[in-house]
């Protein structure tokens, strides 16, 4: 959001001195924001990190870039952080995702769940992976359906939070679809699950 995904890209790929650099400002400044958030009341932060998805990038990028910076900057967050990739895929490196010391990562639509689970184990709860762009063409029925799937594939044994895959879910999203996903959460995700 700083400058946009193509300068990032470039500085890490071209300039990695300049991207340290800038990093290190980022991480000082998102530490001080986090922490007054928290003294403030909030329960947890959410850190955004879509360039570091395997989407974006690769896995070896990831490593010497998001990955030392996320390590970094959670470990000074006074308080329980949830890495988002912002719909962008992540199973290759969900163990990583866990070493950096957050304890939930969102995650893709593009991406199983049940995969996903089996990848994080204990060590990662996964939230995600309803899309909210395809919701805009969702009925009820569809709508239920899909978050019985997705409770299916990823709740047993807890460590799933059902959410969209993306951190919003756009206006033109029908309220009757919005229901439909809350009444579905209310009679499949409770625990023992069916």
């Amino acid at each position: 959001m700083q400058m946009g995904f193509d300068k990032y890209i470039e500085l890490m790929y071209e300039s990695p001195d300049l991207f340290n650099h800038l990093m290190k400002i980022n991480e000082k400044f998102c530490v001080e924001w986090a922490n007054a958030q928290l003294e403030a009341g909030t329960t947890a932060i959410c850190y955004f990190d879509p360039v570091s998805s395997t989407t974006i990038t690769t896995k070896d990028m990831y490593l010497k870039t998001g990955f030392e910076v996320a390590r970094r900057t959670i470990a000074q967050i006074k308080g329980p952080t949830a890495t988002h990739m912002a719909s962008g895929r992540c199973l290759s490196i969900t163990k990583d995702i866990a070493m950096t010391g957050t304890a939930i990562v969102g995650v893709s639509a593009e991406e199983d769940l049940a995969t996903l689970k089996q990848s994080c184990g204990k060590s990662l709860t996964l939230m995600g992976n309803l899309n909210g762009i395809e919701m805009r063409r969702w009925t009820p029925d569809m709508a239920e359906n899909i978050v019985r799937k997705a409770i299916a594939q990823a709740g047993a044994g807890g460590g799933f939070i059902l959410s969209d895959n993306h951190g919003e879910i756009p206006f033109q999203v029908p309220d009757d679809v919005l229901m439909a996903i809350s009444e579905a959460v209310h009679k499949w995700g409770k625990y023992p699950l069916q």
